[in-house]
C-alpha cells in the first residue's frame, strides 16, 4: 500500500505513541516498530576549524516522517558535497521515535461493504515522524565564511522537502584553537 499524503499526519493532535520497549515487552503500546528510513544523522567533515554556523529551524510545531527527513538530508548533503567537497559538517539533529498508525482502508467497488468495522479504531503502526516544536532547530551546518551562499541554499533546498516554514539563521562562531 502506498504512502499517505503528509497532509494527513503533520498536524500534533493527539499524545505520541512511542512505547515501544526490548526488555519489557508486555509494556510495549505497538507490537512491532515500523522501519526508519534515517540512519545516518552526520555528514562532512567535523573540523574545529569552521567559522560560520547556519541552522534550519522551525517556525511551527509540525511533525514529519522519517522518509521526509531523509529526502531533506539528502538533498542538502548532496549540494554540499558537490560544491564544498569535504569543507562543511551537516547534522541533522530530531530523532524520528513517534509511531504513527493507519487504519487500512478498502477502496474500489463494493469497498463501502468491506470497509465497515469497529468505529474510531487504533489502526496499525505504518511509519515514525518525529515531533517538531516552535524554534526547534532541524538541520546545522558549519562551515567556512567563504562558503555562506552555499550553505544557504543547501539549507533552502532541504526546507523544501519538509512540510511546514522555517527559517534559515546565520551566526559567526569562533574556530576552536588546537
Amino acid at each position: 500500500m502506498k504512502l499517505r499524503p503528509a497532509r494527513s499526519v503533520r498536524s500534533i493532535l493527539s499524545q505520541p505513541w512511542a512505547r515501544y520497549s526490548v526488555k519489557k515487552p508486555k509494556k510495549n503500546y505497538i507490537k512491532s516498530l515500523p522501519h526508519t528510513s534515517l540512519t545516518i544523522f552526520n555528514m562532512g567533515t567535523n573540523k574545529p576549524n569552521y567559522d560560520l554556523l547556519l541552522t534550519l529551524i522551525s517556525n511551527q510545531h509540525v511533525q514529519l516522517r522519517s522518509n521526509a527527513l531523509e529526502s531533506a538530508r539528502l538533498v542538502a548533503n548532496k549540494h554540499l558535497e558537490r560544491e564544498l567537497l569535504t569543507n562543511y559538517h551537516l547534522a541533522l539533529l530530531p530523532f524520528p521515535h513517534n509511531v504513527i498508525r493507519e487504519k487500512k482502508r478498502a477502496t474500489g467497488a463494493g469497498a463501502d461493504r468491506l470497509s465497515q468495522g469497529m468505529s474510531l479504531s487504533f489502526g496499525s503502526p505504518s511509519s515514525v515522524a518525529a515531533r517538531v516544536k516552535r524554534g526547534q532547530v532541524i538541520f546545522r551546518v558549519r562551515t567556512t565564511a567563504s562558503a555562506k551562499d552555499v550553505a544557504r541554499t543547501a539549507l533552502k533546498r532541504a526546507a523544501s522537502k519538509l512540510s511546514g516554514t522555517y527559517e534559515i539563521k546565520m551566526t559567526q562562531i569562533q574556530p576552536a584553537v588546537s
